[in-house]
């Protein structure tokens, strides 16, 4: 049998052809997005199929929500989520970078060059990349931490808006920061409440729950608390599953009540014997505890989220039980102190313990503009999580990749074999990023590329680049336009792998079915 007969429900490009429309899938998603990035980027206005809408310019959210059949643009939308997950930004660049090297590598196979030839001379260029990016880095500090968060939120609200959430996230990741230790976001919780200002928002030390305890004559301040959290509740049981039963002694049913109160009853001494006073239920606490947790002095919370319930065992080291009877002292954690505070209008719990544990308020006029907000919070504090773990951070303003393109071109000098021109096509896709960035800006594309080359090379200065806000080229550092290391870093390495993958690809074949009916088959 024939290959063209195994195929034959098959369509298929093979070789160039299939090359060919790959590169025009990545270059068609970059188009898509490409004027959104920069601080002078446009904003895209998204309508799902219920008809609600979205305006966003993050790049990933735009290319997540729309509805991309085609595998190759697949593969480059998985490139830029991956970037969202590591980084928090840089995703709209990771796309670009990776069309124009797709884009430049087609050029280079239409002369001749072999896709594997490419592929190792991109390689290589990466490594390169990669091993200078540490030597152009600058250690950074508190003040150039914000700007650099400013930076990445730069074209996504206006001044006052990003200097509240960089002011708001340095100061969240800075309490539950450990020396030494990998940031554990979920320590950081973020709560939206609409009918304020964003000026409004703040952060508080501690977690704070929207929740009020079940009685008001509780404690409403415990200091130096012992916690419980019960993934359970306190409260009568019932039956697993719909039963009648049939009372013929009177008594019967008292002593069901009796054995119920009895029950509830040794739940009540076993937290007199276990010493807490703060308590924390999945579930429901019955009504007849309520005056004995009261006697008691314990502060006490019902209807608590498992997801809370989690954070409150991460920042109090206490363990999740599931009914109170199970309990032992092991399991109980500690608390500096539990409150509740008037929020908003709103009672809340407020938690603060030795593990840690913050919460932003976020506060807007209306549901779009908190939405919005939450997007910025999100990938600010991504961003100063990865500053304080690696406070390493390089110019801004397309500087940085036109000096890594800078430094290949001279590399590639070096190569003697055909790669050499893979890896000045490399260097070419880099400053691509200036080049979007003067487009957006309502510049010259070409003008400002050659003007960011030259002052760089005949000031032999790695950090000029495009002043957008001005118009110029100047040192990024000193104007205040800084990234951190990891999200160009992450966004070269994202982009070289879907193009050296895209560029390996020389068949793709689609599979035609028609819908059949499967046989059933009955004795």
């Amino acid at each position: 049998m024939g290959e063209k007969e195994i195929l034959e429900d098959t369509t298929r490009s093979t070789g160039r052809d299939a090359l060919k429309k790959n590169v025009q899938a990545a270059i068609a998603l970059s188009g898509a997005i490409r004027s959104t990035l920069g601080p002078k980027g446009l904003d895209k206005l998204l309508i799902d199929d219920d008809g609600r809408t979205l305006v966003t310019n993050d790049g990933v959210t735009v290319l997540e929500t729309a509805k991309v059949e085609h595998p190759v643009a697949k593969m480059v939308i998985g490139a830029s989520s991956l970037q969202d997950k590591i980084a928090k930004d840089g995703t709209t660049s990771t796309v670009i970078i990776a069309s124009e090297m797709l884009r430049n590598a087609w050029e280079l196979v239409v002369q001749g060059i072999h896709p594997a030839v490419i592929s190792r001379g991109f390689r290589m260029a990466e490594q390169k990349v990669i091993d200078a990016i540490d030597e152009l880095s600058l250690e950074g500090n508190n003040d150039l931490f914000k700007k650099a968060v400013i930076s990445a939120l730069s074209g996504k609200g206006h001044d006052s808006l990003k200097e509240i959430v960089s002011e708001l996230s340095l100061k969240a990741v800075e309490i539950v920061s450990e020396e030494g230790e990998k940031i554990d976001r979920s320590k950081i919780k973020i709560i939206s409440q609409t009918g304020s200002s964003i000026k409004e928002s703040e952060v508080i030390q501690g977690l704070v729950l929207a929740k009020k305890r079940i009685a008001s004559s509780m404690p409403k301040q415990v200091k130096n608390g012992d916690v419980l959290l019960i993934n359970g509740g306190i409260e009568r049981r019932s039956f697993s599953s719909d039963m009648k039963l049939n009372v013929t002694t009177p008594g019967v049913l008292e002593s069901f009540r009796n054995k119920e109160r009895q029950m509830l009853n040794e739940q009540i001494s076993k937290l007199r014997n276990l010493g807490v006073n703060v308590v924390a239920c999945k579930e429901g606490i019955d009504d007849d505890v309520k005056s004995e947790l009261v006697k008691l002095g314990i502060q006490a919370f019902r209807r608590v989220s498992k997801s809370d319930l989690d954070l409150l065992s991460k920042s109090c080291n206490a363990t999740i039980v599931h009914d109170v009877m199970s309990a032992t002292k092991e399991n109980v954690g500690k608390c500096l102190s539990s409150s509740n505070k008037t929020l908003g209008g709103l009672e809340h719990w407020v938690v603060d313990a030795d593990g840690g544990g913050t919460t932003i308020i976020i506060r807007g006029s209306t549901v779009d503009v908190i939405g919005e907000v939450e997007r910025c919070f999100d990938d600010s504090l991504g961003v100063v999580c990865q500053m304080f773990e690696d406070g390493r951070l390089l110019p801004g303003g397309g500087a940085t990749y036109v000096a890594l393109a800078r430094l290949l071109r001279r590399y590639a000098e070096t190569i003697p074999d055909r790669e050499q021109l893979a890896i000045e096509a490399y260097g070419d896709a880099l400053e691509v990023i200036v080049r979007v960035l003067a487009e957006n800006g309502g510049m010259d594309p070409i003008e400002s590329l050659l003007s960011v080359v030259s002052t760089q090379t005949n000031l032999n200065s790695d950090r000029q680049g495009l002043n957008l806000y001005t118009g110029n080229v100047e040192d990024m550092v000193d104007s205040g336009i800084i990234e951190p290391l990891g999200i160009i870093r992450q966004a070269i390495i994202g982009a070289t792998e879907a193009s050296i993958s895209i560029l390996r690809i020389d068949d793709v074949l689609w599979a035609k079915q028609d819908i059949e009916i499967p046989e059933l088959s009955g004795n």
